[in-house]
């Protein structure tokens, strides 16, 4: 029986164990931490047949070396061990790659970028779902790929009592599947029927070193799948796609004169347009009225472009869509609005990891605004971030380990209404405090960092400050 080792014993790494236990595998799956939790896990996979390892780190001088390893998305790529292991040329995938390995009979929407990838997923989901499509989502938001791949092959029979009850899954239409630059390095056949891009600004910068390196990651998914889908307003992509994507569909709200090659889709007179280039000549078709979105923000403009393309390259009728994304309210921890308590707007924009995303998150609301930041800091351009603080916030609150760092680059650019609050159950008491006080109308957290030093993920940072804002009285 071959071994194979799973690192990671998070939901996707417990999914690629099962699934690999399924198929035959003798399966080891090894985390380094330890936890109550984790040793229940231990329990109930060691009762599959599932050996875990906790506090361990893959160690390949074992005299019996594992025949593949799989990683989960959080794992460096670039990690000593992986390293080895690729030089010892032991077959090393991600997660998501041994899921495509399972499922690329079904068609794939990937989508990547460094900002509005979960929008643009999500609304796609929504979208697929309302024209009767069964259209998981997974990868970075909902649930691991592998878990799909497990519901599949899991059609069947099961016995309840003395009855046998044929178990039923609707078969899946499409798979949707919202992909980091870590799931596309560690893919290296995944390949989507349509391949979407989203933005491209330097991020995570600490693991990938240049912009180039970058893009050249996230490239490999959209050379890879049989149609590409690309922003046509954002800078780098635009730069690079006319050399580069001329056959692609682009999108623009800048008018049908903004699109790369001529075919795409884009706004006009309120329009959603779509143009496609059919018999030697450029046909337009309107698509729905952009008034029905509901979502603030020209950003979301371009997202709703990005969304629409998938589903009329997919198929799907105007009628579903439109009424998609009528009904779409947004996604939760991006420019979510909390409550509106003494005329003040309380908001979550707590997936702004970046400055980029929440220079956008702060184009997007009213002024002015008390501005909750901070976090663990990354590295890039905090430049136009800064210039749209000087323009829109009334006051900065500072929380987290980036506190000093961002004091001390705002002394450089000469602004000083900023405060050091520490934690967010402060930050959202004083902000609340400023708000009244100032007549700011909007109170909101677009941190600009991860959420590393304080809180698990962004999404339980968003959380806490959802939490300490419904508190006020």
């Amino acid at each position: 029986m071959p071994k194979a080792h799973v690192i990671g014993l998070g939901k996707s790494g417990v999914a690629a164990a099962r699934l690999l236990n399924r198929e035959g595998w003798e399966v080891e799956i090894g985390d380094t931490k330890t936890s109550p939790n984790l040793l229940k896990q231990q329990q109930e996979l060691a009762a599959e047949g599932i050996t875990v390892k906790l506090e361990y780190s893959l160690n390949l001088n074992d005299t019996e070396l594992p025949k593949l390893i799989v990683v989960s998305p959080g794992v460096p790529w670039d990690i000593p061990a992986l390293i080895e292991a690729r030089e010892k040329q032991i077959e090393t995938v991600g997660e998501m790659e041994l899921a495509w390995r399972n499922l690329r009979s079904t068609p794939w929407i990937g989508i990547t970028g460094t900002n509005g990838k979960t929008t643009v997923t999500s609304l796609i989901g929504a979208i697929f779902q309302t024209a009767g499509l069964h259209a998981p989502i997974c990868g970075n938001i909902g649930i691991a790929a592998t878990e799909i791949a497990l519901e599949e092959g899991d059609k069947g029979t099961r016995r309840q009592g003395d009855k046998k009850e044929t178990s039923f899954h609707p078969p899946i239409d499409w798979i949707i599947a919202e992909l980091s630059s870590y799931q596309i390095e560690s893919s290296n056949s995944l390949s989507p029927k349509i391949g979407i891009w989203t933005t491209l600004t330097p991020d995570h910068l600490a693991r990938h070193k240049t912009v180039e390196n970058y893009y050249n990651i996230k490239a490999q998914l959209l050379q890879r799948s049989q149609m590409q889908v690309f922003n046509g307003d954002d800078s780098y992509l635009r730069k690079v796609g006319e050399t580069d994507w001329q056959d692609a569909y682009w999108t623009s709200i800048k008018g049908k004169n903004n699109l790369i090659g001529g075919k795409g889709f884009y706004i006009e007179d309120g329009w959603v347009v779509e143009t496609q280039h059919i018999s030697s000549v450029f046909e337009d078709q309107k698509i729905m009225p952009v008034s029905a979105l509901r979502m603030v923000g020209e950003h979301n403009l371009q997202n709703l472009l990005l969304s629409i393309a998938a589903a009329r390259l997919a198929g799907i009728e105007k009628s579903a869509i439109h009424q998609a994304i009528g009904e779409f309210a947004g996604v939760p921890h991006r420019l979510e609005h909390i409550r509106t308590y003494e005329k003040i707007d309380f908001i979550n924009d707590s997936k702004a990891t970046n400055y980029d995303a929440a220079e956008v998150g702060l184009a997007s609301v009213k002024s002015p605004v008390i501005l909750i930041a901070g976090g663990a800091a990354k590295a890039g351009n905090d430049q136009p971030w800064i210039e749209k603080i000087k323009e829109k916030a009334f006051s900065v609150l500072l929380i987290g380990d980036a506190a000093p760092i961002f004091a001390k680059r705002f002394e450089e650019e000469g602004y000083s209404n900023y405060e050091d609050m520490g934690t967010m159950e402060k930050a959202v008491a004083r902000g609340f405090e400023l708000a009244k006080k100032h007549d700011a109308l909007v109170v909101l957290l677009s941190p600009a960092c991860a959420s590393f030093d304080q809180y698990a993920n962004f999404e339980v940072r968003g959380d806490d400050f959802r939490k300490w804002c419904l508190e006020l009285k």
